[in-house]
């Protein structure tokens, strides 16, 4: 029952999050470096990450897990950005258009989470 992660949408979506979440955080102080920068860039990467894993598993049970995993990821990132944002790290244009995205990735992990059947 594996899926063709690639060819997912929200995977594409997480995709696309990951790579601005990285050019974002090439502007914050090098003093970040260890703290939110790393900490936005790992949920950044989990997000896509995790939705890949679940496609290669071999249930929808698993993959329904890795979903809510990828999910909870992008839940993370957006309270980092927000928080981001508040320390003016980040424009709050910057964060509007990624917390559109992310909501947008939430919803398309909701769908595919409720299409799965055992």
């Amino acid at each position: 029952m594996k899926h063709r992660f690639k060819e997912l949408k929200v995977w594409q979506k997480a995709m696309e999050v990951a790579r601005l979440t990285y050019q974002h955080c090439a502007n914050f102080p090098a003093d970040e470096r260890f703290g939110l920068i790393s900490q936005m860039r790992r949920a950044a990467v989990s997000i896509a990450s995790n939705v890949a894993e679940g496609a290669g598993r071999d249930s929808a049970k698993e993959f329904r897990h890795f979903l809510f995993i990828a999910n909870g990821s992008a839940y993370e990132l957006e309270t980092q950005y927000l928080l981001a944002e508040s320390f003016g790290y980040v424009t709050t244009e910057a964060v509007q258009e990624i917390c559109r995205s992310l909501e947008e990735v939430q919803r398309m992990i909701y769908g595919l989470q409720k299409s799965l059947t055992d």
